[in-house]
């Protein structure tokens, strides 16, 4: 079974041309997770699936990463016959700030009788979930507020930050069986965000060389991180993924 991980956008909220930053896991060729739902992000998605997501994990509710929640529902609320199967699975802070970001509009359809949460079927995430008999992990990251964002971990795959400033001691936990580790990266940092002088200061050398680093400023700046020696995600592109260590056939193991 082949595991790849698809890159839809890459940038960070300023760079559309370089689509919000969103990705899908794959299995065998065929969406099995997708993590977040920006408006780029998910227009890129669907022209290349030819369809929505039915499963998605959720990082934090900054706009460019929940902005197509509103095509999302809209496309499974409007089907025919309607759809409501689509898993979100949200680390449990984060239900609030979403219900407040993007589901408590009033009457989410102009006629009424809608609720935002009629089109979906909501996953509260606490520090793991299981999606079709694999074990995930979520783990909170520094972005902005304490509490608020979150990243996910694919034993023995994939360890995606999500958006965040250095975490060398969440990643010593989370990415110690050599996962490739998508970060968070500008060429310069700010409060909320890493720059590759900060991760050059804080990370050992493995580390770093197992980041694949995505959610910074143009291409320019893209190109400015790879002549430093660092691996850079592009829009589009398909990253060989290890298969995933965590399945039901190893949980006694996993969970006392």
């Amino acid at each position: 079974m082949a595991w790849t991980l698809r890159f839809h956008g890459v940038g960070n909220s300023g760079a559309v041309e370089l689509g919000s930053a969103m990705a899908t896991v794959e299995r065998d060729g065929k969406p099995w997770l997708t993590i977040d739902c920006g408006a780029e992000g998910l227009t890129a998605y669907q022209a290349h699936y030819g369809a929505m997501p039915e499963a998605l994990f959720v990082t934090h509710t900054h706009l460019d990463h929940v902005g197509g929640f509103e095509r999302l529902f809209g496309a499974a609320y409007f089907a025919t016959p309607r759809l409501d199967h689509t898993r979100l699975y949200v680390p449990a802070p984060l239900v609030p700030l979403l219900q407040q970001r993007v589901a408590g509009y009033p009457n989410v359809v102009a006629e009424g009788g809608a609720n935002f949460w009629d089109a979906f079927r909501l996953v509260p995430v606490g520090s793991h979930f299981w999606h079709e008999g694999v074990r995930l992990e979520a783990f909170p990251v520094r972005h902005h507020w304490p509490e608020t964002a979150y990243g996910l971990r694919l034993r023995g795959s994939l360890a995606w930050t999500g958006d965040t400033r250095p975490i060398p001691e969440m990643l010593a936990r989370y990415a110690d069986a050599g996962e490739i580790v998508a970060h968070d990266c500008a060429l310069h940092g700010n409060p909320s965000h890493s720059g590759i002088d900060d991760l050059e200061r804080e990370y050992p050398r493995e580390l770093l060389a197992r980041c694949l680093l995505y959610h910074y400023g143009s291409a320019a700046d893209g190109a400015a991180l790879a002549a430093r020696g660092h691996r850079v995600a592009r829009p589009g592109e398909v990253v060989a993924l290890r298969t995933p260590s965590s399945s039901t056939a190893d949980a006694a193991v996993l969970v006392p």
